[in-house]
């Protein structure tokens, strides 16, 4: 996707996944959502030939019988602050998960990292490998 995240809706997972974005949230929002497209990269999307430095070439993950947690904790802490749980955008053949912020996940201003971790109904667990990175400002 070639899309930079705008407004409090972000969606381009490329961007976000290797900190090349931040996202900027405000403690105590609850109004903005996070948006992601989760791609494989050992598959090539349908008439693409995979080319691994080119995410436009990669097939979306198969997201079929699974949950996913984003699990946030503060950069430099080995704890984790909160799990929210995602929600697939659409048919999950699409990869396509979405988030809209709790109150709790809010609640601290500072800088956060962020583990998104996928549960298949085998009992199968993926670690998308690549933090997202989060920063949260105090309100006025």
């Amino acid at each position: 996707m070639a899309l930079l995240p705008t407004g409090s809706v972000y969606s381009d997972t490329d961007a976000l996944r290797e900190f090349g974005q931040t996202v900027k949230l405000v403690k105590g929002d609850q109004g903005g959502e996070l948006q992601l497209t989760l791609k494989d990269s050992n598959t090539a999307a349908e008439g693409q030939t995979l080319d691994e430095d080119d995410s436009s070439t990669w097939a979306p993950l198969d997201l079929t019988g699974s949950t996913a947690l984003l699990k946030l904790r503060a950069e430099g802490s080995s704890t984790v602050k909160t799990s929210v749980p995602m929600y697939h955008m659409g048919p999950p053949t699409e990869g396509k998960l979405f988030l809209q912020w709790p109150q709790a996940a809010l609640d601290t201003a500072g800088n956060f990292t962020g583990e998104l971790e996928l549960t298949y109904s085998s009992g199968r667990v993926l670690t998308v490998y690549k933090e997202l990175r989060f920063q949260i400002r105090e309100d006025y």
